[in-house]
């Protein structure tokens, strides 16, 4: 059973950073692609960036780019998404998911089975 387990949201200044983690178990984590996605309330699930099994390839939202980082370390069976220069719209629940198969890698959620409980990240004006 795979599981994702998000961890280090919380409420900063606009302005400030945070870092999120995505432990992941249940499969072997390097052979697959990871994504975050993000949803705000009364707002569809968009998707924030993604990264493949090796750290190659590597997608972000326009809204994001130059501002988050997607990392991974396949080593702890850890994703990561470091967040610089937050926003007040950045605010919502952030949650990483992983496709269901290999070679797996796109923007659309549609595109990924397991998904995580979500973190809170909070970003005040």
């Amino acid at each position: 059973q795979v599981q994702l387990v998000e961890s280090g949201g919380g409420l900063v200044q606009a302005g400030g950073s945070l870092r999120l983690s995505c432990a992941a178990s249940g499969r072997t984590f390097r052979n697959y692609a990871m994504g975050w996605f993000r949803q705000a309330p009364g707002k569809e699930r968009e998707f924030v960036a993604a990264i493949s099994w090796s750290g190659d390839s590597i997608y972000y939202a326009d809204s994001v780019k130059g501002r988050f980082t997607i990392s991974r370390d396949n080593a702890k069976n850890t994703l990561y998404l470091q967040m610089n220069s937050l926003k007040p719209e950045d605010t919502a629940v952030y949650s990483c998911a992983t496709p269901r198969f290999p070679g797996v890698l796109g923007y659309d959620s549609s595109q990924y089975y397991y998904w995580g409980q979500g973190t809170q990240v909070t970003v005040s004006s």
